[in-house]
C-alpha cells in the first residue's frame, strides 16, 4: 500500500500536524511519501526529508502554491494519485479547504477527522460534537482521509528521506489569493502550545481577558475562548476552542468562566489535564475537570497571578 501525506507548513517550517498525521498513515501501513507544496519551500522539504518512516518527500514549488488554494492544490494532488491507494492532510485549515475538492475529482468520499485507524479500510471518527464515535470502512479504492492530530503522536525526526522535485500546476486558476489578516502574538500558536488558558462569557469583556493574558504570559501559555466570549466580540475568531473553532489537546488546559457546552468540550477535552475555574458549582465544565475551583475568577485569577 501507498501513502501520500500532504505536508502543512507556513514555507518555513513544517508544523507538527504534519507529523501527527504521518503518525496514523503508519498505523495504516505501506509506504508513505510526503508532499511539500508551496512557495520558496526548500527548507521546509529538508525537514520533512527528516520525518522517520518515509520513503520520499515530493516538493513542487511556485506562487501558485504559497497559500495552498483548493484549486491548485486539486491540480496538483490529482493527476499524483495513480501511484497511491491513500491520501491524508492534517485536519486544519488548509486541510479542510482542499480535500474535499481532491476527493470529488477523485469520485470518492472523503473519511473526515479520524482519531483512530482501525485496519487500512476501517477507521474511527468523533460525531455529534464528539458524543458519539463512529466506525467507517472505506471501499472506495482510493482511501481520501483528513486526520486529528491530537489524537495521534507525532512521528520522530531522524529519517533521511529523498526529496523530489515536481512541476507546480501552470494555471491559470478561478479563485486568486488577495490578502490576509493575522493577529500576531508572542505566544505559542493555540493548536501547538503545551499550555492553553481560556476565557468564557464570564469574563465579562474583552478587557478583562488582560487577567488571563498576564497569567498565560507567566506560563508561556497560549489564549483561547469558548465561543460565547468570541461572539460576544471579547476576543478574535482565532482564540475559538470548540467544535467550530480550533480543536487542542494541551499538557494543561485551564478553562475560565467557561459552563463547559458541549461544543466547547468537542475541541479540548482531550487535553491531559484539566483545570476549571467557575462560580457556578453545577456548570458542565466540572465533569470533565481533572481539578475544579468553585470561585469568583475575578478574585482567584489574580490570586493565582500573584502564586505565580
Amino acid at each position: 500500500m501507498a501513502i501520500l501525506v500532504v505536508g502543512e507548513h507556513d514555507n518555513a517550517h513544517l508544523s507538527d500536524a504534519t507529523g501527527k498525521t504521518v503518525g496514523a498513515a503508519a498505523k495504516i501501513g505501506g509506504d508513505i511519501d510526503i508532499l511539500i507544496a508551496g512557495e520558496n519551500a526548500g527548507a521546509v522539504a529538508a525537514e520533512a526529508a527528516k520525518v522517520d518512516g518515509i520513503r520520499n518527500v515530493l516538493h513542487a514549488d511556485g506562487a501558485v502554491l504559497a497559500k495552498q488554494l483548493a484549486e491548485p492544490m486539486q491540480a496538483l494532488i490529482v493527476p499524483l494519485m495513480g501511484d497511491y491507494d491513500a491520501l491524508l492532510a492534517p485536519a486544519t485549515t488548509n486541510g479542510k479547504n482542499y480535500l474535499p475538492r481532491v476527493a470529488a475529482a477523485l469520485d470518492v468520499m472523503q473519511i473526515s477527522e479520524i482519531v483512530s485507524v482501525e485496519a487500512p479500510d476501517t477507521f474511527v471518527r468523533p460525531i455529534y460534537a464528539g458524543n458519539a464515535m463512529q466506525k467507517v470502512r472505506s471501499t472506495d479504492k482510493i482511501k481520501v482521509i483528513t486526520v486529528r492530530p491530537t489524537a495521534f503522536e507525532a512521528a520522530k525526526l531522524s529519517g533521511r528521506a529523498s526529496v523530489k522535485s515536481i512541476a507546480a500546476p501552470a494555471g491559470p486558476f478561478k479563485s486568486a489569493f488577495i490578502g490576509e489578516e493575522l493577529t500576531r502574538s508572542d505566544r505559542p500558536e493555540l493548536t501547538a502550545a503545551k499550555i492553553v488558558i481560556s476565557g468564557g462569557r464570564g469574563m465579562g469583556s474583552g478587557e478583562n481577558f488582560a487577567m488571563i493574558e498576564r497569567i498565560a504570559d507567566k506560563l508561556g501559555a497560549a489564549v483561547g475562548a469558548s465561543r460565547a466570549a468570541v461572539d460576544a466580540g471579547f476576543v478574535p475568531n482565532d482564540y475559538q476552542v470548540g467544535q467550530t473553532g480550533k480543536v487542542v489537546a494541551p499538557e494543561l488546559y485551564i478553562a475560565v468562566g467557561i459552563s463547559g457546552a458541549i461544543q466547547h468540550l468537542a475541541g479540548m477535552k482531550d487535553s491531559k489535564v484539566i483545570v476549571a475555574i467557575n462560580k457556578d458549582e453545577d456548570a458542565p465544565i466540572f465533569q470533565v475537570a481533572d481539578y475544579g475551583l468553585v470561585a469568583d475568577l475575578f478574585k482567584a485569577l489574580p490570586e493565582l497571578e500573584e502564586a505565580l
